[in-house]
């Protein structure tokens, strides 16, 4: 697993005073310590604060002008993070502050950490099963679809017209090969994937915290509504990384054993397509850390296409 924290983050004292001190008084005093967190690849801020008067938090924060598209999840995450039950695994939202140039949430802190990568089998087991308990409380979802983004599946159609081919046969130029046949599964994703569970959408291991009782999943802005299977589907498409295996995973876990083949066929080709799209697309002065992460992320979960659909004679991404 590559970097796991985006290479953009900002620190407490790049914050604008009056944003500090607004953040402070919601948590009913002066923040005196902040120490930025590791894990996900927002620009921003990421950290733990702790108030003069003792009171800690996590906090979120981004600008605007200088990270317009993390500010306008953040704001989409404050939507869906409102509506999220009190039972489910996740982090209380306790306060949020926008004024129009800075965004930021304010979440309870969770006194834990992100799993080991290459993943711990105990740990592994442990988050699998988490994911297994979270699909019954968010069905049907607690959140309208007209809050949600739409979900990032889907990009093979796109990278011929977009005339990133060449990058993707730097990459993958089995994948260059098969453009074709690729996108045509892809397409399959919106009927195959259907459901009325509200997904997480982005369920990494830097999007999951271990504390000593229990499993959180942090970092909703990229939720969509699907089939229960698909978050376990994207935890299990980068389980390769950590030199596991994903296929046996996915025959016995309760909420993708029951899954035909071909509904996995097309999300692991959607899912690839998206990041792979975005890893041939992306600007040259892209964070290396995402980059990086989102090539690998694509990789594997073309790597487990490519074994269930037997690729003879083309196998491997070479």
């Amino acid at each position: 697993m590559p970097s796991m924290t985006g290479g953009r983050r900002i620190t407490w004292t790049r914050l604008p005073a009056t944003v500090a001190d607004a953040i402070g008084a919601l948590l009913g005093g002066r923040v005196v310590e902040a120490v930025s967190q590791p894990g996900g690849f927002s620009e921003g801020l990421a950290a733990r604060v702790r108030t003069d008067g003792g009171r800690r938090a996590f906090v979120k924060a981004a600008s605007w002008s200088a990270a317009p598209v993390t500010a306008l999840f953040h704001r989409r995450e404050i939507d869906v993070s409102r509506r999220l039950p009190a039972v489910a695994p996740v982090p209380r939202l306790l306060d949020t502050y926008d004024d129009g140039a800075w965004v930021a949430l304010l979440f309870e802190e969770i006194d834990g950490a992100l799993p080991a990568q290459p993943w711990r089998p105990d740990e592994f087991d442990q988050v699998l099963a988490a994911a297994a308990d979270l699909a019954p409380l968010l069905a049907p979802s607690p959140v309208a679809a007209a809050v949600l983004g739409p979900p990032r599946l889907g990009g093979w159609a796109a990278v011929a017209g977009e005339g990133a081919t060449g990058r993707l046969a730097s990459l993958s130029p089995w994948a260059a090969r098969h453009l074709d046949e690729l996108a045509a599964i892809e397409q399959l994703a919106g009927r195959a994937l259907a459901g009325d569970t509200l997904l997480h959408g982005d369920m990494y291991p830097f999007n999951v915290m271990l504390t000593a009782e229990r499993v959180y999943f942090i970092d909703w802005p990229h939720a969509w509504l699907g089939a229960a299977g698909c978050d376990v589907l994207t935890l299990l498409s980068s389980a390769s990384l950590s030199g596991l295996d994903p296929q046996p995973f996915a025959v016995r876990h309760p909420l993708t054993r029951h899954l035909a083949p071909e509904q996995i066929d097309a999300f692991l080709a959607a899912h690839s397509g998206f990041l792979l799209r975005l890893a041939t697309t992306v600007e040259p002065d892209a964070d290396r850390n995402f980059l990086r992460m989102i090539t690998e992320l694509g990789m594997a979960s073309l790597r487990w296409l490519q074994r269930r659909r037997g690729a003879s004679g083309d196998r491997g991404t070479g």
